[in-house]
C-alpha cells in the first residue's frame, strides 16, 4: 500500500511537471504571436505590408460601390450618338472608357437630347448620372432645386445667332412687335433676351420651338425670326435667310458649356469629377495629335463639311482645364441675368455649385 502511494505520488509529480512545461511553451508561442501581429506597444501598425493590404482592401471596397454603367447626357442628335469636343472624341476612340475601367465602370451609355431642359429633367429623375449642356438650363435647374454639382466648363465661347425670315426684319430694331422662336431655357434664350434688352427693344413675343420646328416655321413665315447656333445658323444664312446678329458682337452674351453630375452619383463615386476631368484631358491631348481625323469626326457629328467644322468648332476653343477665370465670369453674368429676369428661381453663389476634386 505504501509502495502504491509512493508510485502514485511520483506519477502526480511527473504529471504536474509536464503540465508546467506545457504551460511555459504555450506562453512562448503566445508571445511570439503577439510580436508578429503588426501591432506595436503604442497601438500603431508596424507592418507596412499589412497596412498596404488594408488600403488595397479599402480601395477595392470603394470601387465596388461604383455602378458598372455610367449614364451620360449631351445635347444633339447624330448617327454616332456622341457630342463633339474632347468628351465625344474620347468616347469615340475609347480613351475615356479605358480610364473609367480602372474604377469599375465597364460601359458608358451616351444619350442625346434636343435641348438642355429635357436633359436636366432626365438628370433630376435619375435616368442620367451626369451630362454636358449649356450653362443657362444648368443654372435654371440648379436654382430650382436640382441636386447637381458643376465639375467642368469645357467651352466658353458658344455663339448664338438671330436669323430673320426672308424679306423680313433687317435689324434687331425691326424685331419690335415681332414673333421670335426660341428654345425656352436654353443659352440662346438668355442671349436673345439679353440682346433685345441691350438694344432697347421691349415689345416682342417669344415662342418656344425646337430648332427643326423653328426652322420650318421661319421658312413658312409663321415667325419673324429665330435663334440658332453653329452650323445650322450658317446654313440658314447661306440659304438666304437674314442674318441679324450674333453673340461675338456682345462678348458678355456668349454661352458656356456646363458639365454637371448628380449628387446621388457623387455619393457612389466621390472622386468622379477628378477621374472624369483627367480622362477628358487625355482625350484632348490625343485629338490635338490627330487634328485632321478629329475634324472629320466633328463633320460627322454635325452633318457638315470638314472645312465648316474647322471654322465653327476650332480645337482652340476646347478648354484644357475644368474652369477658367473668363468662363466663371461669363457664368456669373448669366446667372445674374437669369435671376434678374426671374428665369432662375433663386440667387446663389457659383462657388457653392462648383465642385473641384484633386485640383
Amino acid at each position: 500500500m505504501a509502495q502504491f502511494y509512493r508510485e502514485n505520488k511520483g506519477g502526480r509529480a511527473r504529471s504536474l511537471k509536464l503540465a508546467l512545461i506545457a504551460a511555459f511553451m504555450m506562453a512562448i508561442v503566445l508571445i511570439q504571436a503577439c510580436g508578429s501581429s503588426g501591432q506595436s506597444t503604442n497601438g500603431t501598425s508596424s507592418s507596412g505590408s499589412e497596412a498596404g493590404a488594408e488600403a488595397a482592401g479599402t480601395s477595392s471596397e470603394a470601387a465596388s460601390n461604383v455602378p458598372a454603367v455610367l449614364n451620360y447626357g449631351f445635347i444633339g442628335s447624330n448617327k454616332l450618338n456622341l457630342p463633339a469636343g474632347a468628351e465625344g472624341w474620347g468616347l469615340y476612340k475609347g480613351i475615356i472608357q479605358e480610364e473609367l475601367k480602372k474604377y469599375g465602370i465597364s460601359e458608358v451609355k451616351a444619350t442625346g437630347f434636343p435641348n438642355g431642359p429635357d436633359q436636366t429633367e432626365s438628370l433630376i429623375s435619375g435616368r442620367l448620372d451626369f451630362g454636358s449642356l449649356g450653362d443657362t438650363p444648368a443654372i435654371i435647374a440648379y436654382s430650382s432645386g436640382a441636386k447637381t454639382r458643376l465639375i467642368t466648363q469645357s467651352s466658353t465661347g458658344t455663339i448664338g445667332y438671330v436669323i430673320g425670315k426672308k424679306d423680313g426684319p433687317k435689324t434687331i430694331q425691326d424685331l419690335k412687335g415681332k414673333t421670335i422662336a426660341i428654345q425656352k431655357g436654353s443659352f440662346m434664350h438668355r442671349y436673345v433676351v439679353g440682346l433685345l434688352k441691350q438694344e432697347g427693344v421691349t415689345d416682342y413675343k417669344l415662342v418656344h420651338m425646337l430648332i427643326p420646328d423653328a426652322q420650318a416655321a421661319l421658312a413658312r413665315g409663321d415667325v419673324d425670326a429665330m435663334t440658332n447656333t453653329g452650323v445650322n445658323a450658317l446654313k440658314q444664312i447661306d440659304e438666304g435667310f437674314t442674318y441679324l446678329d450674333d453673340a461675338t458682337k456682345h462678348p458678355d452674351l456668349l454661352g458656356t458649356s456646363a458639365t454637371v453630375v448628380s449628387e446621388d452619383y457623387l455619393q457612389k463615386f466621390p472622386d468622379f469629377p477628378k477621374v472624369w476631368n483627367e480622362a477628358r484631358l487625355k482625350a484632348l491631348e490625343d485629338l490635338k495629335q490627330h487634328e485632321e481625323e478629329y475634324y472629320q469626326f466633328v463633320a460627322q457629328v454635325y452633318n457638315t463639311t470638314v472645312e465648316l467644322a474647322e471654322k465653327v468648332y476650332p480645337i482652340s476653343d476646347i478648354k484644357d482645364t475644368p474652369f477658367t477665370d473668363n468662363g466663371l465670369k461669363l457664368l456669373e453674368g448669366t446667372k445674374n441675368f437669369l435671376v434678374e429676369e426671374k428665369l432662375a428661381k433663386r440667387e446663389f453663389n457659383i462657388s457653392d455649385w462648383q465642385l473641384i476634386i484633386g485640383g
